[in-house]
């Protein structure tokens, strides 16, 4: 070691083999955690070898016991009394193993690296207060650092992700990838699970105050919220005689049904709201209301299955707008599943689709229903519901009621 008292040759011969490596280790443990070296190590079963060398260390046999046990302050008077290592133990143990920080430090460093990435949270807190509750618990939670793993690659994700969370909501709303283009330079930086999606994406719900949830219509709808549109033309929603838009009035008043796209209703957002909007599940009741009863048929949307983020988008609409809902789906598993689903976006209230509206509908169909099967969900809105369909077991879709549902639809 170029300009070091210590003469790292004889160091080596005398400290530096094999034998001694558990003494120079546990001399280099206590210095990280800040020990004083003093007092006695001690080896529970050296070798014949380990016991020779620490002979040769010492000049005189280190003790006849079973451990072998080795004065730390007398190792530091062999070193400095010989020259090898005037400034003693710890200089002679940084020359054989490197520089040893110790742990308390390292860990305080550590910390207040943390702390210096986590600071553009709390400067965007205090200008936006929409978020400061959001930025004390993404740095609780632990979300920062799982995603970054150290403080030196958390702060450019920090930083990244407070550009992002300035400029929500968008308005008018626009492509997620040309935004992340125009903002952080890359048209995939928000692409979905990369870090900067995920913690822009936890913020961006923070604002708008949306659900947990999980997978690709989830998400877009998450984004839509803030006014960012991912694949924006093929998360579409069925609808009946609403209005609020001229296209949407058009097609009331030739009372057929209308398709819109998420990229419809955030660009085009609708101007008013019925009273009373109601949901089914199934496209076919909502194709039978408009030949039936044609523009005179009450306003309807059609969920398809699960929710697309169109069909979120527009029912949030409604709702702010001050529609109440009405819902209707299948008499199984899924359909109750996701009437649950929804109830998570907007509130509802059930459209004969009660547990006496199920043992109805089993009663007037007699034997033409198929067997109840998939794994049992709860009905939170009408708990004997789930109980009936358990004792039953039969499965009644929304096509089987179809005239009791388009009577409440007619206008």
């Amino acid at each position: 070691m170029s300009g070091s008292p210590v003469d790292e040759a004889r160091l080596r011969r005398l400290l530096g083999g094999a034998d001694l490596a558990w003494l120079v280790e546990r001399v280099r443990r206590r210095l990280e955690r800040g020990q004083p070296l003093t007092g006695a190590v001690s080896l529970a079963a050296p070798s014949p070898a380990e016991r020779a060398a620490a002979e040769r260390l010492l000049g005189r046999a280190p003790g006849a016991g079973r451990a072998l046990t080795v004065r730390l302050d007398a190792v530091e008077a062999v070193l400095v009394g010989s020259g090898v290592s005037p400034e003693g133990l710890e200089a002679a143990v940084a020359v054989l193993t490197g520089p040893v920080a110790v742990l308390r430090e390292v860990r305080r460093s550590e910390e207040e690296a943390w702390e210096e990435a986590y600071a553009p949270l709390f400067l965007l807190a205090e200008e936006l207060p929409a978020y400061a509750a959001w930025a004390v618990r993404v740095r609780e939670d632990g979300l920062v650092r799982r995603l970054a793993r150290t403080p030196a690659a958390a702060r450019p994700l920090v930083e990244q992700t407070v550009r992002v969370l300035r400029e929500l909501p968008v308005a008018p709303p626009r492509s997620l990838s040309v935004f992340a283009a125009e903002v952080l330079g890359s048209a995939h930086a928000l692409d979905d699970g990369t870090p900067g999606a995920t913690l822009a994406l936890s913020g961006a719900r923070a604002l708008t105050g949306r659900p947990d949830g999980a997978g690709a219509a989830w998400r877009r709808a998450a984004w839509a919220s803030v006014g960012l549109l991912r694949d924006d033309v093929s998360s579409t929603v069925l609808t009946l005689n609403l209005r609020g838009t001229r296209a949407l009035d058009w097609m009331t008043d030739a009372g057929e049904p209308c398709v819109l796209t998420l990229r419809q209703l955030a660009r085009r957002p609708l101007r008013t709201a019925p009273p009373v909007v109601h949901v089914c599940e199934n496209p076919a009741v909502l194709s039978a209301a408009a030949d039936r009863h044609g523009p005179d048929a009450r306003p309807l949307v059609c969920v398809q299955g699960q929710p697309s983020a169109a069909a979120l988008a527009l029912l949030a609409s409604l709702h702010g707008l001050g529609a109440a809902f009405r819902y209707h789906g299948d008499f199984d598993w899924g359909g109750l599943r996701i009437a649950t689903t929804l109830s998570g976006h907007v509130p509802w209230r059930p459209w004969r689709y009660r547990a006496d509206d199920y043992r109805a509908a089993v009663a007037a169909a007699g034997s033409d229903l198929r067997p109840l099967d998939g794994k049992p969900a709860p009905s939170p809105w009408d708990p004997d519901l789930a109980l009936a369909l358990a004792e039953h077991a039969l499965r009644v879709e929304e096509e089987a009621v179809v005239d009791a549902l388009l009577a409440d639809l007619a206008g």
